[in-house]
Formats: structure tokens, sequence, C-alpha cells
């Protein structure tokens, strides 16, 4: 297993670049950039790539509406280029709310744009003209809206850094992730429980790897949580502090009957828990929320105990299929977490 940290849209970007410099020397392999609708990733992917020497640096996740496929392929290019051959493309399709909300683009036909989005992106990596007429119309036409008719094929400018990249997406629900193991080098799952993960997407994965792409290697994974390492309740208990994450996602992000993270809790089983907590949620009682989130979920998606028990966690994490350990030390000394639990996995 690969040791991976994801870092987050709503702390310091230039300290947390700081941190990742100390978590690379440690052993980490990967850093993923989160965005929603904080700060953009690729300036602060940018900022790390001048920072860091080894480790990749993935956008987790860029959402396909925001950005066209030749913007998209811009960045992934040029991330790649000044990180010299770190970057990894993390794709996904967000939620509505975020989509129309904050960016004004219709939420239509996800698994659609997302398949034609990593075509276009492969094909314009090896330099290929940019051609579609699917969900894209490249060149566009009159007929589709242009308004001079004077649009050609073209590819990217400049030379590129590597002409394959890997590209990861975000997915949770059963057809999305299909469709990610059809097509996408790695999958990003949130709120992951190994134990019951099966439940979820066991159908839905062997699906997809069936159809998978050739040329594509087998499906690379990503999941964790929270890694505390030590004796005693006082170290249990730190894991109320991943509380409120649980229930912002599966209470508030979405709308009722269009959340995500609730079917997925639902379909770990949770399902009385998952509606009190979106009802409270929603109703702006987040405290109360945060208490329904069940301990054995959380139990389950961190590495929160003593040594012997972490490692049995990253076991059931290997077992799971899961390939890069995504983690978040909790710990005076987050670099020497990191050291540890690279010996563990390696």
């Amino acid at each position: 297993m690969r040791l991976a940290t994801l870092l987050m849209y709503d702390g310091n970007p230039r300290k947390a670049a700081d941190d990742v410099v100390a978590l690379e020397r440690a052993g980490l392999d990967s850093v993923w950039v989160a965005e929603a609708y904080g700060f953009d990733s690729p300036t602060l992917m940018g900022y790390l790539a001048a920072k860091t020497e080894t480790v990749q640096i993935g956008s987790a996740i860029l959402n396909i509406y925001s950005r066209t496929p030749g913007a998209l392929l811009q960045t992934a290019a040029g991330l790649d280029n000044v990180s010299q051959g770190r970057a990894i493309l993390g794709l996904g399709v967000s939620g509505p709310q975020v989509v129309e909300g904050f960016h004004g683009v219709p939420y239509a036909r996800p698994m659609a744009r997302t398949a034609e989005v990593v075509d276009l992106v492969r094909r314009g990596l090896k330099r290929e003209q940019l051609t579609s007429d699917g969900v894209f119309h490249l060149p566009l036409t009159k007929e589709h809206g242009a308004v001079t008719g004077l649009g050609k094929p073209l590819k990217i400018l400049t030379q590129v850094e590597r002409d394959t990249i890997p590209i990861w997406i975000a997915s949770l629900g059963p057809k999305n992730v299909e469709q990610t193991a059809e097509i996408a080098d790695g999958w990003i799952p949130h709120l992951f429980h190994p134990e019951r993960a099966h439940l979820v997407w066991g159908e839905a994965l062997a699906a997809g790897n069936a159809k998978r792409l050739d040329g594509l290697g087998p499906l690379q994974v990503m999941a964790g949580g929270m890694v505390a390492i030590g004796e005693g309740p006082e170290t249990k208990a730190l894991l109320d502090l991943a509380r409120p994450l649980f229930a912002l996602y599966v209470g508030g992000m979405g709308a009722r009957g269009k959340n995500f993270y609730n079917d997925v809790a639902r379909a770990y089983g949770y399902e009385e828990e998952a509606e009190k907590i979106q009802d409270l949620y929603l109703s702006g009682k987040k405290r109360e929320a945060e208490a329904l989130v069940p301990t054995e979920w959380l139990e389950a998606a961190n590495l929160v105990g003593p040594a012997s028990y972490v490692q049995e966690r990253i076991a059931a994490f290997r077992e799971a299929g899961v390939t890069d350990l995504n983690i978040t030390p909790v710990s005076d000394d987050p670099a020497a977490t990191v050291a540890q639990v690279k010996d563990w996995v390696s």
C-alpha cells in the first residue's frame, strides 16, 4: 500500500504546504488537494510542486462542470510540467447544489459528461485534436450555439511532460462506480467502511472491471481516515473529532433525497441513523446530528487506538482492495505518525 493524505479546503494553504514537506520526508507517497467551493486546488497544487520533490500531487477533486475539457487538459498538463511528472488528475461530478448554485451550470448527464471528459483529456495529452460530438461539441458549430462558426479542431499548443497522466474519479452511486472501474486509473470513495464496502459497491466494481478499458492497469483505490496511535480511552475519544465531518456529509452535503453520502450510509445498514442525522442537520441541530453518527462506523473508517489495532485496521483496508491509504495524522508530530504507518504499509 502507498500512503496518501488529503489537504482540506478550510485550512491555511501555505501552512499545509509546509507540513507536506515534512510528511514527504517521512515517506508520504501522495498528497491530494480538495476544492469544493473554497480555494481552487490547482493553485495550491502548483505551490506544492515548487515546495516538494518526490510526492505525487493530486486534485481531490476537480468537478467536471466548472471547467471545460480543454481547461482540465491544460490544468493537468501544466501541473504535470511544474511538478516534473508528479500530477494526478482527480475528477468528480460534485453535486447539484455546488454545480448549479455556485457555478451556475446545469447538472446534466453526469455519467456521459464524465466519460467524455476523461476521453478528451487522455486524447489531448497525446496532442490529438480535440473533437467531440456528444455532451461537448468540439469544434462548436452554429447549430450548437457558436456565434461565429470559426472554431476549428485544435491540439494543445505546448509539449507535455507526460502523454499519460493518471485520472482518478470520486464516485459513490453504483452506476458511477461501475463506470469508474471501467474507465479510470483510480477510484476515490469517501467515508469508506472496509468491512461493508463490498455490500455497497462489490457488484458495481465487478461489472466495471469486466469492461475495463484496454491499456489500463488494475484499478487503484484510495480510502482511509484519521490516524491516532495510543493506549487508553483518551485516544479512542479522538474519534469524536471525526463526527462533524461525517455528520456534514451524511446530513448536510446535498438536499433531502439528493445526498449521495446519505445514500451510502443507508447502504451500509445505517438507515435509521442516516435519516435522523439528515433531519437534525438540515434543521440546524448539528451537534445532535453529530452525536448520532454510529461509533461502529467511526471505528471502522478511521485508524484510532493502540498500535496493534491500527495495524488491524490497515489490514482491513488492504483486504477491501485499498491500494492507497489516505490518512490524517492526529498527533503532536504528524511526520512521525506518517513514518510509523509507512513502516506498517510497506
